[in-house]
């Protein structure tokens, strides 16, 4: 037992859980990779300036909840807190934007820290995937984000989650709505620090989980009465593509993000049997949040899903992921000479592209085959020294429990028919 474990709020992941959260990332990026959506990696972490410009300095998450460091040249840097900051600072210092093809589609997935009070389905290091849409301003493409997302979900057999839906209006009709709010706001009994959050940026009140709070919300003002014209259309747009998707979604008028970079469409991702935290993704469109951190104006949108709150989506539903063996072949040599042959053999079956492994350590048959029914391989390769001494080896089917004989010159070939 090791001294050490890991820090409180974090996971590890470990075979074979592990492989769900592979089949998630992998099901979450494949309409992505599709849809023509490039892979992007950044730092795990960056300057701190980026979050606080771009996420928002009035947010919990810039004012509680990053992990920041001062380097020793005296650099002032923060694990990420999000991804969509990141992705686009990436995309700005690559000119990604200038190559002449808008939008730029980017997709990624990576690790993510906050310092919140860790509980089921909250953690202080998450996963997530994501993707963004960079540099147009187009209604089909934040319809286009939420139908991925929504095949994403169901091609995993997710059903009991919704989508909540929402306009956060734009730089023209968000002042005028911001300015009715915090009239009302004002008027609330409310802490100190909520009163703070009224004069940066009220609309997160209304995101305000406590159900006191909640309680004095029901008469406040709605966004949707003073939407502009063009935000009503463009919403409405987003609405009946998604209709003609056959994607259901809810009008959710109180939907804010927990971001400050959100603008016009904003959706959020809730599954009923999560408890709390019930949020398993969102996103939006934010098209001033590249002119926050010095880029030129791109208006854009996207998404991050969390992958661990997916898989507890799943395991809420009963969902077990269809997850291939590791393992399709497993060499079981009796005897010296045989262990270097059957290991040559697993060495060219694996260049072949077929899963093989082979009993390390020298044990005994019984052990061995014990090993080999673990590693749920649908064959079996044993042999000793008569085996080879006629040139074959034993090629057992584990399912059905057959055996025969194959010669080693055959094998490859042999498995390669046998396995499709």
């Amino acid at each position: 037992m090791s001294t050490f474990q890991a820090p409180k709020g974090t996971y590890d992941l470990t075979p074979p859980d592990s492989a769900k959260f592979l089949a998630v990332r992998e099901a979450i990026s494949a309409p992505l990779r599709d849809s023509g959506y490039g892979y992007i990696e950044t730092p795990g972490f960056e300057d701190v300036e980026l979050f606080a410009r771009g996420v928002g300095e009035s947010t919990d998450i810039v004012t509680k909840e990053m992990y920041t460091l001062t380097t020793k040249g005296g650099a002032e840097l923060a694990l990420r807190p999000e991804g969509t900051a990141s992705v686009l600072r990436a995309a700005l210092e690559a000119n990604l934007h200038k190559a002449g093809n808008l939008p730029v589609k980017l997709w990624y997935s990576g690790s993510y820290y906050r310092y919140e009070r860790p509980q089921k389905g909250r953690y202080r290091h998450f996963s997530q995937v994501g993707a963004e849409a960079i540099g147009t301003e187009d209604p089909v493409l934040d319809a286009e984000l939420i139908i991925l997302a929504d095949q994403a979900y169901r091609s995993l057999g997710l059903r009991r989650f919704r989508i909540l839906l929402n306009s956060l209006g734009d730089k023209e009709c968000r002042p005028v709505y911001r300015e009715a709010l915090q009239t009302f706001l004002r008027d609330l009994d409310l802490d100190e620090e909520t009163r703070r959050r009224i004069e940066i940026n009220p609309l997160r009140v209304l995101d305000d989980k406590r159900p006191d709070v909640q309680k004095q919300l029901t008469d406040a003002p709605k966004l949707r009465d003073y939407l502009c014209d063009a935000c009503k259309a463009y919403h409405e747009e987003v609405r009946a593509l998604l209709t003609a998707a056959g994607v259901e979604y809810e009008d959710d008028e109180k939907l804010v993000r927990g971001l400050d970079y959100y603008t016009r469409t904003t959706f959020e991702f809730v599954h009923d049997g999560l408890g709390s935290q019930s949020a398993v993704g969102g996103g939006g469109r934010y098209d001033g949040l590249s002119e926050m951190i010095g880029g030129p104006a791109l208006p854009s949108v996207g998404w991050a899903l969390g992958v661990d709150r997916t898989v507890l989506a799943l395991e809420a539903e009963g969902v077990e992921l269809d997850i291939p063996a590791t393992t399709s072949v497993y060499a079981v040599p009796l005897g010296e000479e045989a262990r270097r042959a059957l290991f040559a053999a697993v060495t060219e079956l694996r260049r072949a592209g077929i899963a093989a492994d082979f009993a390390f350590g020298g044990r005994g048959l019984k052990g061995a085959m014990k090993s080999a029914n673990r590693s749920g391989a649908r064959f079996t390769l044993v042999a000793g020294e008569r085996d080879l001494a006629e040139g074959v080896v034993q090629l057992k089917d584990m399912e059905s429990g057959e055996q025969s004989a194959v010669p080693l010159a055959e094998v490859v070939a042999e498995l390669t028919t046998r396995l499709g």
